[in-house]
């Protein structure tokens, strides 16, 4: 099996485009929204509603909050009618735009009626679900069925294989943190602000993520095969609650990335809301550096065989999700050499995180005050 799972990694990075993206600190200037299925795929299917129409008007009411509101953002959506889009074209529309952030609804089915709720995923795996979110990747997968052309274009993936989906799952890109930040703000508001059970954010592996080179989540907001979780997402109220949510959380998510970064326009206090730093080993004064290498939504003891390979591993929590670091620098030239031996050693996605008296700040910020 571990045989087959390199055979299918290498295969996918073979026909997998390199493209570059946003790079930290730029402001949101381009967002893709992806309507799930459509066309000649339904996606899943309730008694009176399908996925794929579900999908399509949640999107277009979402991409269109966020262009009333933010004029100066292109919002690009992979269908606005019901077509069938291939998945590699999806995140291929995102690559293509150079999106700094990729937004795919969908719906969910369960066997048992009694199952609602809304979940938000972003590429990866969780070893405590595992089974569970891959038998959701495995049904979202399944439209590649439905295409041409699947051998050229997805290096003969198997959407039914589990060896294929683990495979998918090890390739988690380099935007893993700030996909569950965003994920994390849009079950927030699913829960707070509409009422439905928050499910949490998930793992998984899904196609239509897997190609993206910017921050991606897949949505599934929530289960038709509920009766009355169906009722509500077919009637237009629901719709217009669920879109508002998730713009509320884009919203959220937008202005302190662009905050974190120091680059919000008029806002002389872009660095006077420091973010706490919970259970972490730093001096309690001068300025140190971090490397940040993993976040999950579940804390994860520092005994975790993951972090074995690991010096003086710590973590602070931030937006309901822990982040775990390695190292403790005075300077920000060991911090960088460190970072380079932690991506090495597989952790593709490690970045630089400073702190000043147990709180954490920005890099320029922190290179303010060394200087």
């Amino acid at each position: 099996m571990r045989t087959s799972i390199i055979l299918i990694i290498g295969s996918l990075f073979l026909f997998c485009p390199i493209y570059i993206h946003a790079q930290k600190g730029e402001k949101i200037k381009t967002v893709v929204i992806d309507a799930g299925h459509g066309g000649k795929d339904p996606g899943a299917s309730g008694k009176y509603s399908r996925e794929k129409d579900i999908a399509l008007a949640v999107a277009l009411k979402t991409g269109g909050y966020i262009e009333e509101n933010f004029p100066e953002i292109k919002v690009i959506y992979t269908r606005k009618s019901d077509v069938f889009v291939n998945l590699y074209k999806r995140g291929e529309i995102a690559n293509q735009a150079n999106a700094d952030l990729f937004i795919s609804i969908h719906c969910n089915a369960n066997p048992s009626s009694k199952v609602h709720g809304s979940e938000t995923y972003v590429l990866g795996i969780e070893d405590s679900r595992a089974q569970k979110n891959m038998k959701v990747a495995m049904m979202e997968n399944a439209a590649i069925l439905l295409e041409e052309g699947t051998e050229s274009n997805y290096g003969g993936f198997d959407p039914k294989s589990p060896e294929a989906i683990i495979g998918l799952t090890l390739l988690q890109n380099d935007n893993l943190d700030q996909s569950l930040n965003i994920a994390s703000k849009i079950q927030k508001q699913f829960s707070e602000r509409v009422g439905r059970k928050d499910r949490s954010v998930y793992q998984a592996g899904f196609l239509v993520l897997w190609k993206t080179s910017m921050p991606s989540v897949l949505v599934e907001l929530g289960y038709l095969s509920n009766s009355s979780e169906e009722q509500f997402l077919k009637s237009k109220k629901g719709q217009v609650y669920m879109a508002s949510a998730i713009y509320r959380a884009f919203k959220e998510y937008k202005n302190e990335f662009e905050k974190e970064n120091n680059v919000v326009t008029n806002n002389t206090n872009s660095n006077n809301n420091p973010i706490p730093v919970v259970h972490i080993d730093t001096p309690t004064n001068g300025v140190t550096f971090k490397v940040q290498f993993y976040s999950s939504p579940r804390k994860t003891v520092l005994s975790d065989p993951r972090f074995n390979k690991l010096n003086d591993v710590s973590f602070y929590e931030h937006n309901g999700l822990y982040k775990y670091t390695t190292g403790n620098f005075s300077t920000l030239d060991d911090a960088i050499l460190h970072q380079n031996k932690i991506r090495a050693n597989g952790y593709s996605d490690a970045f630089i995180v400073a702190f000043d008296m147990n709180t954490r700040i920005t890099l320029d910020k922190a290179k303010k005050l060394m200087e």
